[in-house]
């Protein structure tokens, strides 16, 4: 009798995006999402170092919240942006409850008028749901933006492949499994776009949040829960690094040298190098 071959390791599977059967994070890495005021601890804690980073060019910057969140959670992140220089705006519109009737047009109107405002395209930074908003955004109106900075987002991958889809249903009154939603949204900004993700995300399969590496596309993997990632200081670092960026000369994050102990340059390093340009996004 022939033995049964084992089952390749998850990280050496080619996965289908389009037709992933990826399963929502588990039960532990859901309780594990508790550890999110440590993060805020230890954003306090890391303020000092962190303000020592290169200051900012005063480009402005539109942040997005996560589903069912307001602008109160994305304090922290446009703080310490504007501490570094940059001129934040938070979106503005209450509580986000998926992109509902007005919604995305009023987003849309608030880039261009940012943009307008200080004659220079804006970043747009977009946590979990929020990130879905800045991507579309911005393949509305790339004239008009910078950059596109994801945290946690899932835009590819299975749609029910997170813990939220049932409130994302119940809140926005849409349906999570759409084919042509999903489709559009897998397809990247045609602006430099990064993805700053976790293995231990407790909402969202981490394989739903991985770009497809291009010229202008990236992922970097940090330690942090789902609801902390936005004032988690290992992020916020991605973050000022990639706002620092000179127009017209964007490159991918650099994880090696002191910075290989806290992240992992692209999700897609740990696929076999004949796929991975063709699963980068599962």
């Amino acid at each position: 009798m022939a033995r049964a071959k084992p089952e390749p390791a998850t990280d050496d599977i080619a996965i289908d995006p389009a037709t992933s059967d990826l399963r929502a994070p588990s039960a532990l890495l859901m309780m594990l999402e508790g550890r999110a005021p440590w993060e805020f601890a230890a954003l306090l804690a890391a303020t000092p170092w962190l303000r020592r980073l290169s200051p900012g060019d005063g480009h402005p910057v539109l942040v997005f919240p996560g589903m069912g969140a307001n602008d109160f959670t994305t304090a922290p992140l446009r703080s310490f942006l504007d501490s570094l220089g940059y001129v934040t705006k938070p979106w503005g519109q209450g509580f986000n409850f998926g992109p509902r009737d007005g919604v995305l047009k009023r987003c849309a109107a608030d880039v261009r008028a940012l943009a307008e405002e200080h004659g220079r395209p804006v970043s747009l930074i977009g946590w979990s749901l929020g990130g879905l908003y800045a991507r579309e955004l911005a393949k509305e109106l790339p004239e008009h933006a910078r950059c596109v900075i994801t945290l946690g987002t899932p835009f590819t991958g299975h749609p029910r492949a997170t813990n939220a889809w049932r409130i994302f249903e119940a809140l926005s009154g849409q349906k999570a499994e759409d084919p042509s939603v999903m489709e559009r949204l897998r397809k990247p900004p045609p602006v430099p776009t990064t993805s700053i993700y976790s293995r231990t995300d407790g909402i969202v399969s981490w394989r739903c949040s991985l770009n497809e590496p291009s010229a202008i596309a990236e992922n970097i993997e940090v330690h942090a829960s789902h609801v902390g990632m936005g004032m988690n200081p290992l992020a916020l670092y991605a973050i000022a690094d990639r706002l620092a960026q000179p127009p017209g000369q964007w490159a991918p994050f650099d994880s090696n040298g002191a910075r290989r102990w806290f992240y992992r340059g692209d999700g897609a390093a740990s696929m076999p190098s004949s796929t991975s340009r063709r699963t980068a996004a599962a």
